[in-house]
């Protein structure tokens, strides 16, 4: 600060004034771009404290790369070239979704006549059966959450029976309204929740935590004036914080995490908050590579920056609750942590309800307000909904409450030891293949894993589903991962044999797999305009409509 008191003395003050009256225009000109250097200047003294001197310009030479290759795409003739080749791609993407299977009709318009039961049904049963990944077998990452059949018969029951009810009409379904009361009560006893605290269900994850960003923001707008909000999370958080940032049009800062334990640095997310900063994020676990992040030091700090605190434990679920009791390392990830606001937490995960249901839970029901949406001066009549959606689905909520009662804790318990059991034994086994290694440090379901060289990591991949076997792809790292379920436990051994044999193959022939998975993933995490690869995924949902 001396240093710039005296240089601010050696200014001729005197002489810069006689300039400004003389020159007013220029004067000002000449501010606004001392000003906007300014600004600049701070955000990447900003992006330094953040991401450390490398990462910045790492990240500013992508912003510039982007922006050259944008530039170049708009210039006559190039711009062509690349959308012809975009166009290719998502076209190849349609063809390879909307197959035309021999003898199937394509019902493009409602049929003139109602067709019978017997045809719906066989049409229904030869459409459940086309060509997939075997998941009934376990021959998929995740995806597919199996209670097993006699759950899945119940809960077919549970959902019948309310197939016609409706939350929004709670005065029609009263017995709706318990069932779904109950349900959030229940996970919200999983979180050690007090008196105070409370919830909603939701249609997943997603949802949650757009729903938990939305009372944060209306929160901070009127209990703390915040206008222009930000929020803070780790770089490994689920996307659905980028899309709640891009509904609700506020800031989101990503932190970027350890290199050997994939948990959020501390640091960095310490020095991004700021006086507009309404929420941090925590996961438990995260997607990627099953990681916990720090969630009591992300608790303290949310207290001593008087910011609210999501924990995303949407994947750990009723997985998380339960480990001490299994035996395993716990992860406090409850409402015992004084800092939390929020938790998301799906029940159509390892909770084995039916798809289409999680919980947000809150630490009190004021935060919980804040989330809901109500008018008054409508001519429909005083309308009020706690999520998005307005009419919902009652035989989710009924299948969901099946589910939770009929396993019980002495269910999920077991669940536990089983499928945490099951990734601890494949990432032992990972451990034991030189050619690999674990990413992270798992603490739940999920094991991600890459290679060393000369054996691509999207090679593996491509093997494995020669295989049978659909894992899921990373990037940033290159990675795989797999989420172990109730249907990966018996085949543990299947998958373990069939990775050994995968890497022996590409490591005998690395050249081999310079396309195929590589080529698609590898392009995507080192092309500079990323407004390519969000147009190729935009083309492919579209093919997922194209009937």
């Amino acid at each position: 600060m001396p240093q710039v008191i005296s240089t601010l003395a050696r200014f001729d003050w005197q002489r810069i004034a006689s300039f400004t009256v003389r020159n007013p225009k220029q004067a000002l000109i000449n501010a606004v771009i001392a000003y906007m250097v300014f600004r600049q200047a701070l955000k990447g003294v900003k992006k330094v404290s953040i991401y450390g001197l490398r990462s910045a310009l790492v990240l500013l030479w992508k912003q510039i790369a982007g922006a050259t290759v944008r530039h170049i795409r708009r210039a006559p003739g190039t711009g062509v070239i690349v959308q012809q080749n975009i166009k290719k791609m998502v076209q190849e993407i349609e063809d390879s979704m909307n197959v035309a299977i021999p003898g199937e009709t394509k019902y493009l318009e409602i049929p003139s006549h109602g067709m019978t039961d017997d045809q719906i049904l066989a049409i229904l049963q030869r459409r459940q059966n086309e060509a997939g990944i075997d998941w009934k077998n376990g021959r998929v990452s995740g995806a597919v959450y199996h209670g097993g059949e006699e759950l899945v018969n119940l809960t077919n029951q549970a959902y019948a029976m309310f197939n016609l009810t409706n939350p929004l009409h709670p005065g029609v379904f009263p017995g709706l309204r318990r069932l779904e009361a109950e349900v959030v009560r229940m996970v919200l006893d999983l979180h050690n929740a007090n008196d105070e605290c409370c919830g909603t269900t939701t249609s997943g994850g997603t949802e949650s935590i757009i729903m938990a960003v939305r009372a944060h923001v209306v929160w901070a707008r009127q209990e703390r004036g915040i206008e222009n909000p930000n929020i803070v999370v780790p770089v490994t958080a689920h996307a659905a914080f980028d899309k709640a940032a891009e509904y609700f049009n506020i800031g989101i800062t990503h932190i970027p995490v350890d290199d050997k334990s994939q948990r959020v640095d501390l640091k960095a997310m310490r020095r991004a908050i700021n006086s507009e900063t309404i929420l941090i994020v925590g996961s438990s676990v995260t997607f990627p590579h099953g990681a916990a992040d720090d969630l009591e030091a992300l608790s303290k700090m949310a207290i001593k920056y008087k910011v609210g605190f999501h924990i995303d434990s949407c994947l750990g679920s009723f997985i998380m609750p339960f480990l001490k009791e299994a035996g395993f390392p716990e992860v406090v990830c409850d409402f015992r942590l004084p800092g939390v606001t929020s938790i998301s937490c799906d029940t159509h995960k390892y909770g084995f309800a039916p798809k289409g249901t999680s919980i947000v839970m809150y630490n009190s029901k004021n935060m919980r307000h804040y989330q809901y949406f109500t008018i008054s001066t409508w001519p429909g009549g005083i309308y009020a909904s706690p999520t998005i959606a307005g009419s919902r689905s009652g035989a989710v909520i009924a299948g969901c409450w099946a589910a939770m009662t009929k396993m019980g804790r002495e269910g999920y318990l077991q669940q536990c030891k089983d499928i945490v059991g099951c990734r601890i034994k494949i990432q032992k086994a990972i451990e034991q293949i030189p050619e690999l290694f674990v990413v992270g440090e798992p603490v739940s379901t999920v094991v991600a894993f890459s290679s060393h060289k000369p054996v691509g990591i999207y090679g593996v991949m491509d093997e494995m589903k020669k295989r049978g076997w659909d894992i899921n792809p990373l990037q940033f790292p290159a990675a795989l991962h797999i989420a172990c379920t109730r249907l990966t436990v018996p085949v543990a051994d299947e998958f373990i044999r069939d990775l050994k044999e995968s890497v022996k193959m590409v490591k005998a022939n690395p050249d081999n797999y310079n396309k195929g998975s590589k080529a698609v993933y590898g392009f995507a995490s080192t092309v500079p305009d990323t407004t390519i690869v969000d147009e190729v995924a935009q083309g492919f949902i579209d093919a997922l409509y194209a009937a």
